[in-house]
């Protein structure tokens, strides 16, 4: 039953993450979901083998490394364009 939550989680962020492509907040919002549940699953496969928990802290750091660089991005995003729309953005005029 835990195993089909995590699955649900995953594919639930997936397709929220490939639906949403409008708005980069709601893109980094399904990130973070997508990794928080493999974050899940990860912690679920290292307690049944009984094995450490270090390799949880480094993926958690990336997580939140990743996170704050979404962030800035966005903001860089709001300052220059006014909104975090990216239908409106043009590769060559960014």
């Amino acid at each position: 039953m835990i195993k089909f939550c995590g699955f649900c989680m995953f594919f639930s962020g997936l397709l929220v993450f490939c639906s949403m492509r409008k708005h980069l907040l709601l893109t980094l919002l399904s990130l973070e979901f997508l990794a928080l549940s493999l974050y899940f699953y990860l912690f679920m496969f290292l307690g049944n083998f009984g094995m450490n928990y270090y390799f949880i802290l480094i993926f958690l750091t990336f997580i939140v490394c990743e996170g704050a660089l979404g962030l800035g991005i966005l903001v860089c995003l709001i300052r220059s364009q006014g909104s975090d729309n990216i239908s409106g953005l043009s590769i060559l005029g960014w």
